[in-house]
């Protein structure tokens, strides 16, 4: 398989062509805790090409090629998980805002020092007391931001668990598949190891995770 359909646009294509094929279907298998999530609800609601030339994130950093490729698709599923103000722009969260809100009291402050590495969150599907968060910040060298775990199940946790959009989509849909032992495991991986290398030596000091106390 080519470097060009495992990263970024290619990947995220791939999995595109999965979705249009069955846009109802869920994204995980349905449990007790997450029911039925379907990639699309509705009718795919694409953003529109002049939005998409000129949409960026309140810090000016660009959207990722896969996160380009998708809104060309569907905005839908970024909806439903609060990715948007009220204006249509994008509305992200500081980390600890986004604990706070999605996992109540004490959680958030637990993780307000963290606040300031991890400035645009924004909540994706999937978890059950745990979290996965699309990061922005340094993108890696697909230009992909992280996705990462929350977990407070045992101590306050966060670490990387995918390299990007791409490899989380393509997770959910099959296309890619993840022994998850810990939540980090895919830094030993031979194709996704290097991007996720690139992102704890940018926003976790080279490590994969940070652990209560923060």
């Amino acid at each position: 398989m080519t470097v060009e359909v495992q990263h970024g646009v290619g990947l995220t294509r791939r999995v595109l062509d999965a979705v249009r094929a069955d846009p109802g279907r869920s994204m995980f298998e349905p449990a007790a805790w997450v029911g039925h999530m379907p990639w699309v609800d509705g009718a795919p609601r694409p953003m529109s090409a002049d939005e998409l030339a000129c949409a960026v994130f309140p810090s000016g950093r660009p959207l990722s090629p896969s996160l380009r490729e998708w809104l060309a698709f569907d905005r839908g599923l970024f909806e439903r998980h609060g990715w948007f103000a009220d204006d249509g722009g994008f509305a992200p969260r500081t980390l600890d805002e986004l604990v706070d809100d999605e996992l109540g009291a004490p959680w958030g402050e637990i993780y307000a020092p963290l606040a300031d590495r991890f400035p645009e969150c924004f909540l994706l599907p999937g978890g059950s007391d745990s979290r996965r968060v699309l990061a922005v910040g340094e993108p890696d060298s697909a230009g992909e931001y992280p996705v990462l775990a929350l977990d407070v199940d045992d101590m306050p946790y966060v670490g990387l668990m995918y390299p990007g959009f791409d490899v989380y989509a393509a997770e959910a849909a099959g296309l890619v598949h993840c022994v998850f032992e810990t939540y980090t495991a895919l830094a030993a991986d031979p194709v996704y190891g290097r991007r996720m290398r690139e992102h704890a030596a940018r926003g976790f000091a080279g490590e994969l995770c940070l652990e209560y106390p923060f």
